[in-house]
């Protein structure tokens, strides 16, 4: 099972971006899942490009997202956005094949995974494996997972938050919910449609939350513009929203992965529980990035909540991380 020789990757294939680490080098490439096609099925556009054209494409060109829920949804796209964030990232150079590491939920089934590996290797990978994302998350956001003591990660993406908790290179209890970024995004767009008639695109939500999104009250409440179009009239239409509608319209996002959380916590060995109350619990992912999310989550479990110094690439990290010591994780990985 172990990686030789050759280029190896580690990749977080996420729902809403996909980050590669390249062993040696480090992050290679941090692009969103996307890819634009036109009514050929011949690709025009992949990553920045194509999340840049979403809501503003002519009907022959589609921008399709191939990951829902952290899974393939389209495979046949999903392989060939693969082949070009692998060539792009420099690993398919000359004869050699890279070899890859590929994070995944926790959540999903046998069939998924092997769909992952398999749109891999016809992406020109010479060998996958791929690895649960809140263990490569742990690993990437410092975690001691090789001790005996417990860790608790919750690794908010944009499809899925996985919340595990992790002793002796082993996850011991984990969770996943289909419930993450993405919702956060659609949240909003409800919101806005209920309070003010007004219809945003996915782009525009996403903006939004990255602007003014938070889970616990700011020191200090902020604005903005928000353009859409009138659902009543159709026309183009202007209102302004504030952090504070923004967090009431994320909240049942924000209690669902709480109960998540809890859920985790009540079913966590007591020996590992008592570790968790001194160690306190790791953020990694998008999702760990909205404002105050550790504050609110400190005040309703009585946890200390730490944010992993870099959320985005934790599980790429973790995962290239793994690479180095592939053979200490050999129960962890699945081929």
């Amino acid at each position: 099972m172990g990686f030789l020789s050759g280029k190896e990757l580690a990749i977080d294939l996420g729902t809403a971006n996909t980050v590669i680490y390249m062993r040696g080098k480090g992050i290679v490439l941090r692009e969103p899942t996307v890819i634009a096609v036109n009514s050929k099925g011949k690709i025009v556009y992949v990553g920045n490009q194509a999340k840049y054209m979403a809501g503003k494409t002519p009907f022959e060109i589609k921008v399709i997202r191939p990951l829902r829920d952290g899974v393939i949804a389209d495979f046949d796209i999903a392989e060939k956005m693969l082949d070009y964030f692998l060539t792009k990232s420099g690993a398919k150079r000359g004869i050699f094949r890279p070899r890859v590491l590929i994070g995944v939920p926790s959540g999903i089934t046998q069939v998924e995974k092997k769909a992952v590996i398999e749109a891999a290797v016809l992406a020109g990978a010479k060998q996958a494996l791929v690895i649960e994302e809140p263990m490569a998350a742990a690993v990437g956001a410092g975690l001691p997972v090789e001790e005996a003591r417990g860790s608790m990660i919750v690794d908010i993406g944009g499809g899925t938050t996985e919340v595990a908790v992790i002793s002796l290179r082993g996850i011991v209890v984990s969770k996943s919910i289909r419930i993450a970024g993405d919702e956060m995004n659609d949240a909003i767009i409800s919101y806005l449609r209920r309070q003010y008639s007004l219809l945003v695109g996915e782009s525009t939500a996403e903006q939004i939350k990255i602007r003014l999104g938070n889970a616990y009250p700011l020191d200090k409440e902020e604005k903005m513009e928000v353009r859409g179009r009138d659902l009543i009239d159709g026309l183009p239409k202007s209102v302004q929203i504030d952090s504070e509608e923004v967090r009431k319209a994320l909240q049942p996002i924000i209690q669902e992965i709480l109960n998540t959380i809890k859920s985790t916590l009540e079913i966590t060995p007591p020996e590992l529980s008592a570790d968790i109350m001194d160690r306190g619990i790791m953020l990694a992912g998008g999702g760990a990035l909205l404002r105050n999310l550790d504050k609110f989550i400190t005040q309703r479990t009585g946890i200390l909540v730490n944010v992993a110094e870099d959320p985005l690439s934790a599980v790429a990290i973790g995962a290239g991380k793994v690479l180095e010591k592939v053979d200490l994780f050999r129960d962890t990985l699945f081929s």
